[in-house]
């Protein structure tokens, strides 16, 4: 009897030298597994070499999007992809390998106890190469954030490393995300924990991206900011009797 069917999929916008490497890093660590580029329209030419490698690999497919439209809308749009296609199971990573592909069995592992499992870099044996004071702020005060305005129990909430359970993410009505770049990390949590996910957290170490430049936009972030807090105060204005449960509850300060 075969396992859990699982799509990876990898939001691509101009990471052409990284996917060139992490498509067969992926590949060695996760074999069963079908991947999902999903790429805006790269100039670089991400887009062309992800149907390279789909043309010579049954596992690698290929979604092409109209120009930049924003992580958020990219993660659901493989998230209908692995719903229509009858997977178990959709995890995302980053494909400029600040999400190192190692850590993908451990993630796949973890959902026998979970409905979402998440890579996380603020639970023990967590931890970030390579940034400064300044990103460890806020960073940090992000996650603290999103963690008071949206009842989340877990560390890590801005981070797109994590593995999902189809079943469950079939429950949600993506037309109603209000986020379609960085606070959709958080707002899908909060929609998954509506609905009764149970979440757990798996340490990984984050890592510098290989290749390239990084794509955060500060306009964008403080965007993030005003996004989650008017979903925390639709948290507080509805009800909402089904808990989420995490292995983490125990030990949160």
């Amino acid at each position: 009897m075969s396992g859990p069917r699982a799509l990876i999929s990898l939001c691509t916008y101009d990471e052409r030298e990284n996917l060139a490497q992490i498509v067969p890093e992926i590949r060695a660590v996760a074999p069963e597994a079908d991947i999902l580029v999903v790429d805006d329209g790269s100039p670089d030419g991400t887009g062309r070499l992800a149907d390279e490698f789909a043309a010579s690999d049954p596992h690698v497919r290929v979604l092409h999007r109209e120009g930049k439209l924003g992580l958020g809308s990219a993660i659901v749009a493989a998230f209908r992809y692995a719903i229509e296609h009858g997977y178990d199971y959709s995890l995302n990573l980053d494909a400029d390998f600040s999400h190192p592909p190692r850590y993908i069995p451990d993630l796949l592992a973890a959902m026998d106890d979970a409905d979402v499992a998440i890579g996380s870099r603020y639970v023990p044996g967590g931890k970030i190469e390579g940034w400064g004071p300044k990103r460890h702020f806020m960073s940090r005060g992000v996650n603290l954030y999103a963690r008071l305005l949206l009842g989340l129990p877990t560390r890590d909430n801005s981070g797109s490393y994590r593995c999902y359970r189809v079943a469950m993410l079939e429950r949600l009505d993506f037309d109603r995300i209000r986020a379609q770049g960085y606070a959709f990390m958080e707002e899908i949590l909060s929609r998954l924990k509506r609905v009764g996910c149970r979440f757990v957290e798996v340490p990984i170490t984050f890592e510098e991206r290989r290749h390239g430049s990084s794509k955060i936009d500060w306009r964008e972030a403080m965007q993030a900011l005003w996004v989650i807090f008017r979903l925390g105060i639709e948290n507080a204005t509805r009800r909402d009797d089904t808990p989420a449960v995490s292995r983490l509850d125990s030990d949160r300060p």
